[in-house]
Formats: C-alpha cells, sequence, structure tokens
C-alpha cells in the first residue's frame, strides 16, 4: 500500500487516542458547557472571552463556535420585534439621532423603565445608563404599578454624580422615552438647578434608544436564566448583585468584551 514501516508504527501507537488538537477541543467544549450552565445568555463570543479571562488561554472565535455547535450550545436570549417610529415629542426634541458615541463619562446617559414579573407581582425597574461605557449609574425597584419615586431617586443620583453648581459642569444629555414621568413638568423643575439637557426618543419607538432597550431585555433573560429570579428570596438583593456583577465582571461586546467598569479604568476616568 505504499506506507512505510515507521510511519505505519506510529499510527499504530497513536489509534484511538485523540491528538493535541482533539484534545484541546474536549476540553474547551467542556468549559463551553460549564460557562454556558452559568451564563446561558452568552453567545459564543461572550463565553469565549469569559474562558479566556478566566484562564488565559488564548484560541479562536472560529474554533469556539465549532465546540458550541458540536455540543448544541446556543444562547437562550429572546428574540425581539421590529416596530415602525411614531411621534417626535413636541416637549423634547430628539438630540441624539443615532449618535451614541460619547466621548467622556455622563456626557450622554440613557433611562428606562422595564416591568419585572417576580411572584405574581408586576415590579417596575427604572435605571439611568451612562453610554459612554454602559455603565448602570443608578437603578431604583417599585412594586407599585405608576410609582413615581423610583425615577426621581435616579435623578438624585446623577444629580450627585454631575455636581451641583450649572455653571461649573460640563452638559450631560439625558435621552428617555416618552413617558409620563419624564414628560411631566414637576420632573423637568427636578433638575432645572443641573447642567442637564433633554433628549426624548420618538413615541412607541425603542429603536430610538437602543442602548438602553437591547440591554432591557438582555437583563431580564440573565436575571432569569443566570441569577434564578423566580426562585429568588428577596428580588432587591438580586438586583443589587446584578447590577454589580453587570458594571464589574459582565463582558460587553460594545467594550470588546470588557466590564464597564474596567473599560472605563482603562481609559483614564476613574
Amino acid at each position: 500500500m505504499g506506507v512505510n514501516r515507521s510511519g505505519y508504527y506510529k499510527w499504530l501507537c497513536r489509534k484511538g487516542i485523540p491528538n493535541r488538537y482533539e484534545q484541546d477541543r474536549i476540553v474547551l467544549t467542556q468549559l463551553l458547557q460549564e460557562e454556558h450552565q452559568k451564563h446561558k445568555v452568552m453567545g459564543y463570543h461572550a463565553l469565549a472571552k469569559t474562558i479566556h479571562k478566566a484562564t488565559g488561554w488564548v484560541f479562536s472565535d472560529n474554533l469556539a463556535h465549532k465546540c458550541c455547535k458540536v455540543a448544541n450550545i446556543h444562547s437562550q436570549a429572546r428574540m425581539r420585534k421590529y416596530r415602525k417610529p411614531g411621534e417626535e415629542s413636541l416637549k423634547y426634541e430628539n438630540l441624539v439621532k443615532g449618535r451614541w458615541n460619547a466621548s467622556k463619562p455622563l456626557e450622554l446617559v440613557v433611562s428606562d423603565m422595564t416591568c419585572i414579573a417576580y411572584k405574581g407581582r408586576q415590579y417596575e425597574w427604572t435605571l439611568f445608563l451612562d453610554t459612554y461605557n454602559n455603565e448602570i449609574i443608578a437603578h431604583s425597584l417599585s412594586s407599585r404599578c405608576g410609582d413615581n419615586r423610583p425615577y426621581y431617586d435616579c435623578l438624585d443620583i446623577l444629580k450627585q454624580k454631575i455636581g451641583i453648581k450649572k455653571e461649573q459642569t460640563a452638559p450631560v444629555i439625558l435621552h428617555t422615552d416618552q413617558g409620563a414621568v419624564y414628560s411631566s413638568r414637576a420632573f423637568g423643575q427636578a433638575h432645572i438647578e443641573y447642567n442637564i439637557i433633554r433628549s426624548m426618543s420618538r413615541a412607541g419607538t425603542p429603536t430610538d434608544n437602543p442602548v438602553m432597550e437591547a440591554l432591557n431585555g438582555w437583563m431580564k433573560d440573565e436575571l432569569i436564566l443566570d441569577f434564578g429570579l423566580r426562585n429568588a428570596d428577596n428580588i432587591a438583593d438580586v438586583l443589587n448583585s446584578y447590577v454589580h456583577y453587570f458594571n464589574n465582571d459582565r463582558p460587553a461586546y460594545a467594550l470588546d468584551y470588557k466590564s464597564p467598569i474596567q473599560y472605563k479604568t482603562e481609559q483614564g476616568f476613574l
């Protein structure tokens, strides 16, 4: 058959034993499965970055994708539907218009409220997020439908971060939807002494606030699948733990799979 003797005996000795490439795939697949059990929302890119950060092992995303495909590992996040844009706000125009690349912290802040179902009740969770590094800078929870206190609690935290005197701080754009609290005169008066410029999405147009709207879905999926929210004893404790994880440990694709705090620190902002 044209096979030399040394080659034949070499093949015979290693027959049935995986070579180093096959061994790497087996180990990588096991690590991917373990991370997938912890973070069912993550895709193969995020899983690969998490393993690299934990182990220092350098491998390609293509290899991680192949291993995930063989092991039937895929993100369990829900798909979102497209909605047609609505009307502009008469009170505050959309100042952002797709320009989300903030050059420094607290230059462009977005806010939204999302409902969370927990043990037969609907909770309203309000968040303020800094688009520079996607850091959650404030959050507040209420068990009462239509409660406006969480909005003002988050606004108070934002005011503390940007300072008191209007002339001594750079302008902060606060982009929201056209919700009743955001549109109210009382909410506008609450920050009149601060250098906060308001911006609003078009009515019923989540694509005008894609940073916050996209994260809302991801965060609820992670809270349910990864943090066991439905079986937790205290929803507030779970949300506080999740926000700490989100800011300090969760790898973000937009930040080259670094956490918000890590990205901000590496850019020289403390």
